[in-house]
């Protein structure tokens, strides 16, 4: 299966947030499909998408979120 936007632009993205010198949000493939698969759950528990989400399943209204900086992934702190 193929993920559009990659997991390299998806992790471009939300690592796009930091500053100069700090340590990336997420460095691992594993880190993407934990953060969208538990929005993707958030979803079909009921929250509302925040992206037009007519059509899609749940876990391409994630990604399209996470792609479009709708939600973040926060670090361990």
């Amino acid at each position: 299966m193929m993920l559009h936007p990659s997991y390299t632009d998806l992790m471009e993205v939300v690592n796009s947030e930091t500053e100069a010198g700090e340590a990336p949000i997420v460095n691992s493939r594993y880190s993407i499909v934990m953060a969208t698969a538990k929005r993707a759950r958030q979803i079909v528990g009921g929250d509302k998408p925040l992206v037009d989400g007519r059509g899609k399943k749940p876990l391409s209204i994630a990604v399209e979120e996470l792609n479009r900086s709708r939600i973040r992934i926060l670090g361990d702190e």
